[in-house]
């Protein structure tokens, strides 16, 4: 029933989550054009009236702007009854909201089937909590950075800040007992101080960088954060290698690097310690074949 209740959750906040990816999107646009940047004016017109005051504001399609009843609204359900379509002006919304509603369900699931921490009283579900409240800033700032090759300044810093939160707690609960304190300091120099020297030699954004502090936070190990690097390289050299051996990748390209490190970070969380393990145990098999 937990991860039942959890996966519900999750969707609704995907959900949530979608619509919010395109209100950020329309405020960026807006504040682009005030500062004199070239935008897309078609996609400023068309995201533009998503910025409403909180009293007024209610979901509605990005196409037509037809206000959304609640049928319209039911995470997953409504999108596949809708067949990805605007029930009103038939126009596609878009495989982000489906994914993003699948995703946080299934990562609410699995974060309590995975949790590293025992559940021994109702206090301990406040890490819990804080964790799951990273894990849709995290959704945010993937979905954001998948679409767009940009990290908001602003969810960057709300994750640092429930990083901080989630460290803190962690201490004051006795979770980081074994954890030495230059530890957190190292996975923030491995993870941010790292992306920093990246963007300042012009191989990765700013962002990467603010990115890479919130989830050092939340990791708070240096041996997790090193493996979130490593996952990260990882899985963005499986996915951009054969897209440039097969020259549908260029040099110059910009690559939104930002999902990568979030996917490295929370399976480094969630599993870090047994593929540690794994790892050293696959080392030591290695080095001792090679001494016979």
């Amino acid at each position: 029933m937990v991860i039942v209740a959890l996966s519900l959750i999750g969707a609704t906040l995907g959900s949530f989550v979608g619509a919010q990816v395109w209100r950020l999107r329309a405020k960026q646009l807006v504040e682009d054009s005030a500062a004199g940047e070239r935008v897309d004016q078609a996609e400023l017109r068309r995201l533009k009236p998503l910025l409403k005051p909180v009293a007024t504001d209610r979901s509605e399609c990005i196409h037509c702007h037809h206000t959304l009843a609640w049928y319209d609204l039911l995470p997953i359900v409504s999108w596949l009854t809708l067949r990805g379509k605007c029930r009103y002006c038939k126009r596609p919304i878009g495989k982000m909201e489906i994914l993003l509603e699948i995703g946080l369900a299934a990562i609410f699931a699995v974060s309590y089937i995975a949790w590293p921490y025992p559940f021994t009283n109702m206090v301990a579900i406040v890490p819990f909590a804080v964790w799951l409240l990273a894990c849709v800033l995290m959704a945010l700032l993937f979905a954001y950075d998948a679409r767009w090759s940009l990290l908001p300044f602003g969810v960057n810093i709300a994750l640092i800040g429930v990083g901080i939160v989630f460290i803190s707690v962690s201490f004051a609960l006795g979770l980081h007992a074994d954890v030495p304190l230059w530890s957190p300091l190292l996975a923030l120099g491995i993870m941010g101080g790292l992306y920093f020297i990246f963007s300042v030699a012009g191989w990765s954004g700013l962002g990467d960088s603010i990115l890479g502090v919130g989830l050092a936070l939340l990791l708070g190990r240096w041996e997790l954060a090193f493996l979130a690097v490593f996952l990260a390289n990882l899985l963005g050299s499986i996915m951009l290698i054969p897209l440039a051996l097969t020259k549908r990748l260029h040099r110059k390209q910009h690559i939104p690097f930002g999902p990568f490190l979030i996917v490295g970070a929370v399976v480094s969380f969630l599993w870090g310690w047994q593929l540690v393990t794994m790892g050293m145990q696959a080392s030591n098999t290695i080095i001792t074949k090679l001494m016979l």
